[in-house]
């Protein structure tokens, strides 16, 4: 069984995921595990596929073959694959640039590896000030997870940093 990462964008109209979940049944995949996003008049994602190596080829070049859909495609190995997360993150703080760059550094530094990342920005209720929200798995020793929170909290007055196990 092959694991096809497949990433994509394209411009969003209706029924593109019905195309994609259509040629995944038709080569007898099996849908895993995706992240679809619509932004700024694009579809863009991330789907892992789980398909027998006899369909994967054939399923590769019809998905080439989608109109206006711009794919990569990398064929992992199951044996390689890590579906456990240690912690979740969520942090806010008032939005500037530079963010996720001191976020995502402090996590390197700290030993943590970043498996996902959801962002996004909303205006505070009573100030209407931009804000940056994100929720974050993390992948980090459980000795270090303290280490980790505080160096987050560290970067600024305004980052609120909630965890969960």
């Amino acid at each position: 069984m092959n694991h096809l990462i497949i990433s994509f964008i394209s411009p969003d109209r209706p029924g593109l995921v019905d195309t994609l979940s259509n040629l995944v049944s038709q080569h007898q995949g099996n849908w895993q595990t995706s992240s679809l996003h619509h932004l700024s008049g694009f579809f863009a994602g991330v789907i892992e596929i789980a398909v027998s190596e006899e369909q994967s080829e054939q399923l590769l070049n019809n998905l080439k073959n989608i109109p206006d859909f711009k794919c990569q495609i990398e064929t992992a190995s199951p044996n390689n694959l890590n579906t456990s997360a240690d912690i979740v993150i969520e942090l806010t703080a008032n939005d500037r640039s530079g963010i996720v760059q001191e976020i995502s550094s402090v996590i390197h530094s700290q030993g943590g590896n970043l498996l996902k990342l959801v962002s996004s920005h909303d205006s505070a209720p009573h100030s209407g000030q931009e804000l940056f929200k994100a929720k974050a798995t993390i992948s980090v020793e459980e000795k270090t997870v303290d280490d980790l929170v505080d160096a987050l909290e560290d970067l600024a007055d305004d980052l609120i940093v909630d965890i969960s196990r």
